[in-house]
């Protein structure tokens, strides 16, 4: 980027995506403000959006970690910026404590680092979603979400629990970009899935060198704030924000304040 009269390299950061099952177009325009302080790299995980397909049993987040130190190798890159949402948190999270030295900086925004999530998701929904949310979220859990129509259905009416201020007219346009993918969803959280059973990073997480910021939205339903709490306590000398009129898309919620959090985080 010009700096007077020279020229000056930005930092790269990879923006990973949520999900499974989901792509990186959810994050434009919403990140493109970021590109004015870093060169940004938006990630599709394996057999998801744009990334080519592959055996459905390989989508984990094992592999998922190794396809983005792969990926960052192949570029060429030196230590990255990492901003990971919900899943795509949990395999930010997991790629900075197994590659250390790969990242300098670490964004981990609406995510959690074991599978404790679901069971509180399960109750949250209990108390707080409609009944055709419930019989929604069931399926879900049972791994019956099968096509990209019920994905697409799922998303339309989960919305409201998503996002504190979700306009339906708003979101309709950003679902139909999306390229779903139920085969990676569930094999996350189908019975068995590897989200559900054996998932935990936490013995993991002292081993991030990287600055930390992490992003909580006060009124997430599946990854409710306690559990950044946790990842903030476990990450040494992390920095933990709870965006207190917010859901699970902060991005959605507190669009700019969100912006401002992470630019301000973010100092080369």
């Amino acid at each position: 980027m010009p700096d007077g009269a020279e020229m000056r390299e930005r930092p790269a950061a990879f923006i990973l995506h949520g999900g499974p099952g989901g792509d990186h177009s959810g994050f434009k325009p919403g990140f493109s403000p970021l590109a004015e302080r870093m060169q940004l790299v938006y990630v599709d995980h394996r057999g998801q959006g744009r990334s080519a397909k592959g055996d459905p049993e390989t989508y984990t987040l094992d592999e998922n970690v190794e396809d983005l130190e792969a990926l960052r190798q192949h570029l060429g890159l030196g230590p990255i910026v990492s901003i990971g949402t919900s899943y795509g948190g949990m395999v930010s999270m997991a790629h900075a404590a197994r590659y250390p030295e790969a990242v300098s900086h670490l964004v981990l925004v609406v995510t959690a680092a074991h599978s404790g999530f679901v069971q509180r998701a399960q109750e949250i929904v209990a108390e707080r979603g409609t009944p055709e949310q419930q019989a929604m979220c069931q399926r879900l859990w049972d791994g019956t979400l099968t096509t990209v129509e019920d994905l697409k259905q799922y998303y339309a009416v989960m919305g409201p629990l998503y996002a504190v201020r979700h306009d339906e007219a708003a979101a309709a346009p950003g679902r139909a970009r999306t390229l779903h993918e139920p085969a990676a969803l569930n094999r996350a959280f189908r019975p068995g899935g590897f989200l559900r059973e054996g998932f935990d990073l936490r013995p993991e997480l002292s081993r991030i060198t990287a600055k930390t910021l992490i992003l909580a939205g006060r009124h997430d339903w599946i990854c409710a704030p306690e559990f950044s709490e946790e990842i903030h306590r476990l990450i040494p000398g992390s920095d933990l924000r709870v965006f207190e009129r917010s859901s699970h898309s902060i991005r959605v919620d507190e669009p700019q304040a969100m912006m401002d959090a992470i630019k301000g985080f973010i100092v080369y």
